[in-house]
């Protein structure tokens, strides 16, 4: 049976998809990838689009939820080593034929590029389905934080096979763009991300949650926000502390976030406020309340935590990296250090710390840019991307939707 229904809006014929989005991680659990791809899925519905997730199951309890224009189907996974909390799909090809061959998709979707990815990219080219890829997370990279940086080189190979094995292969910035062509991937192509301004405000500040941090209303906060782990370059933020508080004594450090480095920092600065991991309002209250936001990550495809920073009205200290590249400008709406420049990381941060007026027009500058980067506008265009993609592979598209509208058989 075609799975493919059109609709009529002023005269012009929107094809409703039906999507088997694939991804080895989505809320609960808490991750940039996780919190992105449920805000797409959301907008997909929203367009009268039909999601299929499949994921591994999260729980041995879990129980997949079918209704509507959502459904889910649950494979086996694996705990993720040095990742508390998260999981790795285990392979399912076959499981996936069969569920295609009974309800075909119009078009498969792989978030993430784990056994469960490689293995839905294999069934979708088996049943000669169109299959689209996200590139969210830099691996290769993480194996040198790991001590296994020899697997750098056959990770990135794998990495490049499994995307080109894809009609295209989705990126959240132009920089990622151009870097993924370099390295030989042949079809990239770029879909931003978004921020939730109603939930990251700094009207979310609050005197309370600053008192219980022990800064008083003049103090200045820094916060670092993400995952504790090596990935993420905390040394930096805890030597750009150190160079602060040199300059304010009564500056404080808050970070949020949980990981495999959480004990390492709190013995190394015990003065920190480790608050552990955060979600929605609480979060942003967090983010609010601060006053300097240090984002020292090398790693990261984008880092959804820059532009809730921003949100948030705060001056973030980046390098002109990933998010900051695209959604920052130096001295303008943030500060930005060239290159691997930690020097200069470190001493934004402390004329920033300083400077109470440089802070506070940058993040006013940061809020006004953030309130361009909303989710509609990202989902539009991610919804759009997909259409052409499922064009791509059906040339005939419109021919068949004027013969549903006159009432042909599907």
């Amino acid at each position: 049976m075609k799975t493919l229904d059109f609709i009529t809006e002023d005269l012009c014929l929107e094809p409703r998809l039906r999507i088997a989005l694939v991804t080895e991680t989505y809320p609960p659990e808490v991750n940039g990838v996780a919190m992105t791809l449920q805000r797409m899925v959301d907008g997909l519905i929203h367009r009268g689009h039909r999601v299929q997730l499949i994921r591994p199951r999260q729980a041995r309890s879990e129980v997949a939820h079918c209704g509507g224009d959502y459904e889910e189907m649950l494979s086996r996974g694996m705990k993720l080593p040095r990742y508390d909390g998260l999981r790795f799909g285990l392979p399912a090809k076959a499981a996936l034929v069969r569920a295609w061959s009974r309800q075909r998709p119009d078009l498969v979707h792989v978030a993430t590029e784990g056994p469960l990815g490689w293995t839905a990219i294999s069934a979708a080219r088996k049943l000669r389905l169109p299959v689209t890829s996200d590139f969210h997370t830099n691996f290769d990279h993480y194996s040198e934080h790991y001590g296994v940086g020899w697997l750098r080189q056959p990770v990135a190979a794998y990495l490049r096979r499994f995307h080109n094995r894809t009609e295209t292969t989705f990126v959240p910035t132009a920089e990622m763009a151009r870097i993924l062509r370099s390295q030989g991937y042949e079809r990239v192509e770029v879909v931003s991300r978004g921020v939730d301004t109603s939930l990251f405000s700094p009207t979310r500040r609050s005197d309370v949650l600053r008192a219980q941090w022990g800064a008083s209303p003049d103090d200045v906060v820094l916060i670092s926000v993400g995952r504790v782990a090596p990935e993420k370059n905390l040394p930096l933020v805890l030597r750009t502390y150190a160079a602060v508080r040199d300059a304010c004594p009564e500056a404080r450090l808050v970070i949020v976030g949980d990981g495999p480095m959480r004990e390492a920092v709190a013995n190394e600065c015990p003065e920190a406020k480790l608050c552990g991991m955060r979600i929605g309002e609480d979060l942003a209250a967090h983010y609010a309340s601060a006053d300097l936001f240090l984002f020292p990550s090398l790693t990261e495809t984008f880092g959804n935590v820059m532009l809730e920073a921003m949100a948030s009205g705060l001056c973030a200290v980046a390098f002109d990296y990933a998010a900051a590249a695209e959604v920052a400008r130096d001295m303008d709406n943030g500060l930005c250090a060239s290159g691997r420049d930690e020097a200069a990381f470190i001493d934004r941060a402390v004329r920033a710390a300083c400077d109470g007026a440089l802070r506070r027009r940058l993040a006013e500058r940061a809020r006004a840019s953030a309130e361009h980067f909303d989710w509609e506008r990202v989902n539009d265009q991610f919804a759009a991307s997909l259409l052409r993609a499922w064009q791509g592979a059906h040339p005939a598209a419109g021919e068949a939707g004027a013969d549903r509208l006159l009432g042909a058989e599907r």
